[in-house]
This record gives C-alpha cells, structure tokens and sequence, in this order.
C-alpha cells in the first residue's frame, strides 16, 4: 500500500493503552480497518522497539498493513518495517533512504509550508502535518497546546503535491475537517489507544473518514 492509499493510521503508545499491551491495541485496530501502523514507543529501549518491532511486523504483514517506524532508521532496517517517519530534528531524507531503499516510505513531519516544502523536495513519500486541533499525546510538539488549525493544513497541502497525514487531537467527530482541508488520511494515537474498544474506535475513525472524503470528491465534480 502506498501512503495516498492510506486512510487511517495509528501511531502506538503503550502509556495510554489503559494496562493493554501495544501488540493487544494494534490487533484490535487492524481488526477495525487500520491501513498504518506507526510503532513509536519513544520511551522505551531501543532493544525493546526492535522486539516489539519483531512482533508487529507478523502481525502487520498478516494483515496487509504498513509497518512504520518514528525516528530510528536502525530499528526500521533491523525489523524490516515498510519505512520510516522523521522529525525535523532527525537524519535526512536521503540518509533514510541510503539505508532502507529505493521503496521504503519516508514521511516527515512539518507544521509550515517551508518545512513541507523542504520535505517534498527532499524526496519525503509522505507528510504529517500536525498539531492540527492540539494534543496531550505529543505534549512536546511546538503545536500542541492550540494545534495549527485546518486553515494553515490547508495552506501545506497546496504547496506540495505529496500525501498528507494529518495529526493531532483527531476523533472520529472532527475528522472531516483535515480532510476538507486536503489531508489524505489522518493518524491517531489517543483516539484508538485509549478506547475502550479499540477496534470499535478504529472502524468509527475509518467510517468517519470514509465519508469525508466521498464527500470531498463529490463536491469537486460539482
């Protein structure tokens, strides 16, 4: 699958799950109609990812889902994940792809239109835009407080020609709104992860977006 393919996209955190493993959370949301996984786990070993990396390859491989990796190129190489996702303060894209290959995926996360910009040129596959409504999940991202809004989304998806992820305080209530403004598909952590039904919550986000972007189509034929 490639990223315009993609609708839905869960990014793991196991410190939300409510006690559940991260293993436990992505069955269930694979069951709900996932398209991509992003293992993150940024507090936890690098020994730890890999294995768990290990395990949610099978899993995601079983399933047809991509497997992708925040950050740590290395672990993506050692589980063979389908690629990688990069911050700004990351390796660059191209070192990326000198290490995973011509098809690995390469997203890169940005909140301006210089950094998109970059990205795009840069040879990203993919970008997540994001905060987009604010966030306690990535308390650290510069926009998580206010989120940067549908209208400056808005602004990044016109100027690259890439597909964009959009971020950050999403549900299956607001979720039309990144994709009116031209996101592709949009990734969640809390909304699945702390669900008490993460499956459940998987096939609401899906139907959610699903429905937004018939409707989108339909209103540029008009």
């Amino acid at each position: 699958m490639t990223p315009d393919q993609w609708r839905t996209y869960l990014v793991t955190q196991q410190s939300l799950s409510a006690g559940r493993s991260t293993e436990t959370i992505v069955e269930a949301a694979i069951e709900g109609g996932i398209d991509a996984v992003q293992l993150r786990e940024k507090d936890t070993s690098a020994q730890h990812r890999i294995e768990l990396g290990e395990r949610l390859r099978e899993l995601t491989s079983d399933a047809g889902v991509d497997l992708i990796v925040n950050d740590r190129i290395d672990i993506a190489y050692a589980v063979g994940a389908d690629g990688v996702h990069l911050g700004q303060s990351d390796p660059s894209v191209s070192t990326a792809r000198e290490i995973l290959g011509p098809e690995a995926t390469i997203g890169v996360s940005v909140s301006t239109v210089s950094e998109a910009r970059l990205a795009a040129i840069s040879g990203a596959d993919y970008l997540g835009v994001g905060a987009v409504y604010g966030t306690d999940s990535k308390p650290d991202a510069e926009t998580a407080d206010d989120g940067l809004g549908v209208d400056q989304l808005a602004k990044i998806v016109e100027a690259v020609t890439i597909p964009v992820v959009a971020i950050g305080g999403i549900t299956p209530e607001n979720a039309s709104g990144p994709i009116q403004a031209g996101a592709t598909s949009v990734a969640v952590i809390s909304a699945i992860t702390a669900a008490d039904d993460p499956a459940a919550a998987t096939r609401a986000l899906r139907e959610a977006v699903d429905t937004s972007v018939e409707n989108a189509e339909v209103a540029a034929d008009d």
